[in-house]
């Protein structure tokens, strides 16, 4: 199983940008679906950007025109620049990596946006 571990958290002032990095253990080429999720009240985990077979980036809603996602193959990681971040953006991001019947997390990585 694919092991990833995230980066790039941390705390900014509102505005400000930040750029989230996903490194994986093994290749992430054949992934059907791998991306930045952030963990919602309930704990379920709602997407902000996702890669889909490696080719279509899905955004989520609230963040179209704020995220941009990119992935470097060769080196096995998956970024997440994010731009002009908000105070309701605070909390807990992680990378998911779903192949088949099989999907990994990161441990997660924490935002604090700063009003």
């Amino acid at each position: 199983q694919v092991q990833l571990v995230e980066s790039g958290g941390g705390l900014v002032q509102a505005g400000g940008s930040l750029r989230l990095s996903c490194a994986a253990s093994g290749s992430i080429t054949n992934a059907n679906v791998m991306g930045w999720y952030r963990q919602g009240p309930a704990s379920q985990r709602n997407i902000v950007a996702t890669l889909v077979r490696g080719r279509d980036r899905v955004y989520g809603d609230s963040w179209k025109g704020r995220v941009t996602l990119s992935v470097d193959n060769a080196e096995r990681t998956l970024y997440l620049q994010m731009n002009t971040l908000k105070s309701d953006d605070t909390g807990v991001y992680f990378c998911g990596l779903f192949s088949g019947d099989t999907g990994s997390w990161g441990q997660g990585t924490q935002i604090t946006v700063s009003s």
